[in-house]
């Protein structure tokens, strides 16, 4: 199996002022090309500890990859020390890169400088991938040091994302690749340790080439990654499948997709299978609901819209619930929940409806503690409620409250609509 290391250059990365997002693009690439990304690497903006890391990853993995540090400025300096790490004599200029670098430039009707003009300039060992989408190079330096082949991408997201074809290619001229197979589904309403416990003995009986991982998400539940490196890709499909099937039997509805998907997703397919509409009333979620629904390409054909009912008079003026309703049972209670699921329903003629009322925090009330949620669902045969108590912060308490509530839509779906 070929294994990588990823590289990321510069102090942007390190103090937190630049997120990392190249590595995340480059490493599904590589997986989803056969390559096995082992290691992910940030190094500062200094020439000797970025000569360290790459001597040690070059001499433990077939395939480097760098990103950061080509531009023009002082600060730039990957390619300098690439050239003495790969035993450069100096540098020449490389014509395709030179012409790209012009072309650009005369494009966004900037001058062409001397610094732009040097970025076409690369050390004599590296063989040039020419980068249409900026003026640093894609260098590619093989043997380095008698280790493995180093591949250096501009830092700018667009550019290096834009990049990744190319590699890949090369890649696949260079390298035998193996087959790496992944398969997901998507695990809702369950803790980590206990899902684990409860598939301990399914999970001990897994061949020896399957691994298994625990992937946690307040917003996606637990995503179950089962991986195979190499083999007959038919053969590798096959028994996978026999060992997720047997995995979805022991888990039942907790399991909500047979894909790396979301749970807005799969309410979404349910809902625009049987031909039924979806309104939200919610309070405590803010429109959170709303939002993860609306994400999902062709929403529109189910979902008719949402009352972001935060304030007690929304709720009474606008959704119907009755003032002795709240009195009674206070704001965060089984029956404003339904009320509200009642009344969004009613408002909008959707077929079903969800309602969210809670405390994400910082403080909860004389009724509930902070992180309460009731959730409401109506439809055509009635209407249920849930309560859910998580013990976050504000934030991930609303994404928390969020994803129950589509979960627990999920879970009526299923039931009425008796998939």
């Amino acid at each position: 199996m070929i294994q990588a290391c990823i590289v990321t250059i510069g102090d942007e990365i390190l103090i937190g002022q630049v997120v990392d997002t190249n590595s995340a693009h480059l490493a599904t690439a590589l997986e989803g090309a056969g390559v096995h990304v082992a290691r992910m690497l940030s190094v500062g903006d200094k020439p000797e500890e970025i000569t360290s890391v790459l001597q040690d990853a070059l001499s433990r993995y077939a395939i480097v990859i760098t990103t950061g540090g080509l531009g023009p400025t002082k600060d730039d300096i990957t390619k300098a020390v690439l050239g003495r790490l790969s035993g450069s004599k100096g540098l020449v200029e490389h014509p395709g890169q030179l012409e790209m670098v012009r072309s650009i430039l005369s494009s966004r009707g900037l001058d062409v400088l001397p610094s732009n003009l040097a970025q076409a300039q690369v050390p004599d060992t590296a063989e040039v991938i020419v980068n249409r989408l900026g003026t640093a190079p894609i260098m590619v330096f093989r043997g380095v040091q008698g280790g493995g082949t180093l591949y250096a991408l501009p830092g700018v997201p667009h550019e290096a994302v834009g990049a990744i074809p190319a590699v890949i290619r090369d890649i696949s001229v260079h390298q035998s690749l193996a087959p790496i197979a992944h398969r997901c589904i998507m695990v809702f309403g369950v803790a980590e340790s206990a899902l684990s416990e409860r598939i301990a003995e399914w999970e001990d009986a897994l061949p020896a080439d399957m691994h298994l991982a625990y992937l946690p998400n307040p917003l996606t539940g637990i995503r179950l990654r089962l991986s195979v490196y190499g083999g007959d890709s038919q053969d590798v499909e096959k028994r996978m499948e026999e060992q997720l099937s047997a995995l979805r039997k022991l888990l039942g509805p907790l399991v909500y997709a047979v894909e790396d998907s979301t749970l807005e997703d799969t309410v979404g397919a349910l809902l625009k299978q049987a031909g039924k509409t979806l309104s939200a009333a919610e309070s405590c979620t803010g429109g959170e609901i709303a939002h993860l629904i609306t994400s999902v390409p062709g929403s529109s054909a189910y979902f008719l819209g949402s009352v972001t009912s935060y304030a007690v008079s929304v709720k009474e003026q606008v959704l119907g619930v009755p003032a002795a309703c709240i009195a009674e049972h206070g704001v965060v209670s089984s029956e404003v929940a339904a009320a509200m699921a009642e009344g969004v329903r009613r408002l909008t003629g959707s077929d079903y409806a969800v309602s969210t009322t809670g405390l994400a925090g910082p403080s909860g009330d004389e009724r509930n503690p902070v992180g309460t949620v009731w959730i409401g669902v109506a439809t055509p045969r009635g209407t249920r409620t849930a309560s859910y108590c998580y013990k976050s912060d504000r934030k991930r308490n609303i994404e928390r409250f969020a994803a129950a509530a589509l979960n627990f839509l999920r879970l009526v779906l299923l039931e009425e609509l008796k998939y």
